[in-house]
């Protein structure tokens, strides 16, 4: 793993952020189980290098049922978004990741996660990326449907407060699928018999 961060680092897409001292954020321990794949890390998060460290991770975390110390110490857990770095903002949220990002790092750190057992796809970018043709018609059908994706890839929407009005809409999300992701979590990251 040390050798794909290095090359990482080193990769002409990224030189400008390696020579402003920013580093790629992920993280991919052999012992994790579940991987989270969303869209790219935050102003906040490039600062602190925390993943999820905003109102998004809050629920998140909620959502997991893992408080903030489980969540950031397991090594249950990779954080792998479709960009390592946090490339600005665009008229509405943050720049899209780059599109060659994610089909040139994935694979080597995934390859090197053999305990990995579940991938959470956090909204659109991750879900077009990894599912592919097997999407529904949209992101909303494509959650609604997570079981035909489940054990590989649980398809979710995003945690931000944006999508306030979606959860509100979709009160079905909360009820069915959420307790589903957090009975996996308790047994993939908690070791929680059911």
């Amino acid at each position: 793993m040390d050798k794909i961060y290095q090359e990482i680092m080193e990769d002409e897409l990224n030189r400008a952020y390696t020579e402003r001292g920013v580093p790629p954020l992920f993280k991919a321990p052999k012992e994790a189980t579940m991987a989270i794949i969303g869209q790219a890390p935050g102003r906040k998060a490039e600062e602190t290098q925390l993943f999820w460290n905003d109102p998004s991770g809050d629920r998140l975390r909620e959502w997991m049922g893992l408080t903030r110390e489980q969540f950031y110490e397991s090594n249950k857990i990779a954080q792998l978004p479709m960009d390592f770095y946090y490339l600005g903002k665009a008229k509405t949220g943050d720049v899209p990741p780059r599109k060659e990002f994610a089909p040139k790092w994935h694979p080597r750190i995934i390859d090197e996660l053999p305990n990995l057992k579940t991938i959470l796809l956090i909204g659109n970018y991750s879900q077009k990326h990894y599912l592919k043709k097997t999407r529904q018609r949209n992101l909303t059908e494509t959650v609604r449907h997570y079981e035909d994706y489940l054990p590989e890839f649980f398809p979710l929407v995003h945690p931000s407060p944006l999508n306030q009005r979606w959860l509100k809409i979709n009160p079905w999300f909360e009820e069915e699928v959420i307790p589903v992701l957090r009975k996996l979590v308790q047994e993939e990251i908690l070791e929680i018999d059911n």
